[in-house]
């Protein structure tokens, strides 16, 4: 493989690359989270009962959804490091791969998920009158499995190869659908003045089985259009390519997915036991859970759009063996996102209570929200340093030391300190979110050190195994 020249990016070129990969993905994440927010006030208006069961299962969600992304991000740093080599062929071929990863882990997820789903609610503690309710939502947001598994990983595909804003145009189609649908798949046909005018507005009048229903819908619309724009990119289709096993890149892909894999698997595993103990606090604790975890997903946008970013550049970076670039990209995206923190946390601070009532009008669910997301609020700036430093290592293909840092936060700090402190303490939501903060704060702690050592950086650039030409 010839050598590249390598290039050490001024801060202000830098600045520019990571804006200009990491706005589609905000802009993407903001949809998604304005979509949510609709979802929830949706659903509020059919009772805290309703917004109960949705919120009940959305650790599960989280599970399935974040060990699907964790196969993307080793087809994320195959890619993006084959880019950077220059070797389009053996990124070409990724891509092929990656649509027998969506056949596969589809499959398997569509068949756990829809054939658990009346286990989920019992195994989530989930109050007896709304079990029924919340394991009918559950079996219906996950009959389109398969599409949920092509949105997320042919997401990542494109991503890493640097394009962000089919993605951003997917999820953007794919919230407005969601919107649309549930507009008319929840409430009943009702009559509505517009204008001075009264006017019969149709609907199917389903509930949250409704807004079940509209997710699922969404989901297969996004799954749809992405593997369109994956198969017509010009620069990462698969056309051409076979989709049979190919072990020169699914064993590199799988050796950095299997830990991030592992890791998101327990910490979305260690969600489910931590809402499984707030749900046993009562149905205030585990509404007001709910809304504030719903409100504050909007104040992360722009961690999880610079991580993209910092995983996509690093790779790249990586792959040209240019280590200066990694340098200055780790300052550049932690003083960035340092900053946009603050602001983010400072803005859920003064509007914590005034959120949380857009969703509940319950006096005792207001208080328990507002009171815990003005705590999350002041570690926002340490735990979206923490997203950065993360993902930078994702692109350079290291996961396992991230696998021990989360894990170590996770069943060490968050779990085990709210088991303590609510199962034998009498303590509730408020304590079990301090030590949720406790473990966002040990992660920014850890990832910085590591950083600063120089030490989470493999000795050499890893060079990619040699492949057939494709068509074989």
């Amino acid at each position: 493989m010839t050598e590249r020249k390598q290039k050490n990016l001024k801060p202000k070129s830098m600045l520019w690359l990571v804006a200009a990969l990491a706005w589609p993905t905000m802009l993407e994440q903001l949809m998604q989270t304005a979509v949510q927010y609709v979802d929830t006030v949706m659903v509020s208006t059919l009772g805290d009962g309703a917004t109960a069961a949705v919120g009940s299962t959305t650790t599960v969600n989280w599970l399935v959804n974040s060990t699907i992304s964790a196969i993307g991000v080793g087809f994320l740093a195959y890619i993006s490091q084959a880019f950077g080599r220059g070797e389009d062929d053996k990124a070409r071929r990724a891509s092929a791969q990656s649509i027998l990863a969506v056949l596969v882990v589809g499959t398997v997820f569509s068949a756990l998920t829809m054939g658990l789903s009346g286990v989920v609610p019992v195994m989530m503690r989930v109050a007896p009158e709304i079990r029924s309710a919340a394991s009918g939502y559950f079996f219906i947001l996950y009959s389109t499995t398969l599409f949920r598994t092509a949105n997320i990983i042919f997401g990542t595909v494109l991503r890493a190869a640097g394009d962000t804003k089919r993605p951003m145009i997917a999820g953007v189609l794919m919230n407005l659908v969601n919107v649309v649908l549930n507009y008319f798949l929840i409430y009943p046909t009702r009559e509505s003045v517009i204008f001075g005018k009264t006017v019969t507005l149709h609907g199917a009048g389903w509930g949250i089985n409704g807004a079940a229903a509209a997710s699922a819908i969404a989901f297969a619309c996004g799954g749809i259009l992405l593997t369109v724009c994956l198969y017509k990119h010009k620069k990462i289709s698969f056309k051409g390519y076979s989709i049979k096993p190919d072990a020169s890149v699914l064993k590199p892909c799988l050796r950095v997915a299997f830990p991030n894999m592992l890791q998101r698997f327990l910490i979305s595993f260690g969600y489910v036991a931590f809402a499984s103990m707030i749900n046993s606090l009562g149905q205030a604790s585990t509404t007001a859970h709910t809304v504030a975890n719903t409100v504050e997903s909007a104040f992360y946008i722009p961690g999880w759009g610079l991580q993209t970013a910092a995983a996509t550049i690093a790779g790249n970076a990586w792959g040209a063996d240019d280590r200066n670039k990694i340098k200055n990209l780790v300052k550049t995206t932690s003083f960035v996102e340092a900053g946009l923190m603050i602001i983010t946390g400072t803005a859920l601070f003064f509007t914590a209570p005034l959120l949380v009532g857009l969703f509940s009008k319950d006096a005792e669910v207001i208080g328990l929200g507002g009171t815990v997301l003005k705590m999350v609020a002041l570690s926002e700036p340490f735990y979206g340093i923490a997203i950065v430093l993360e993902g930078v290592m994702q692109g350079v293909g290291n996961t396992k030391t991230p696998f021990w840092f989360n894990v170590a936060g996770m069943w060490g700090i968050r779990i085990l300190g709210t088991f303590i402190a609510t199962q034998f303490c009498g303590g509730g939501l408020v304590s079990a979110w301090a030590f949720m903060i406790g473990h966002n704060v040990f992660l920014f702690i850890s990832f910085l050190l590591l950083h600063i050592t120089g030490k989470w950086q493999p000795k050499r650039a890893p060079q990619l195994p040699e492949t057939q030409k494709h068509g074989d």
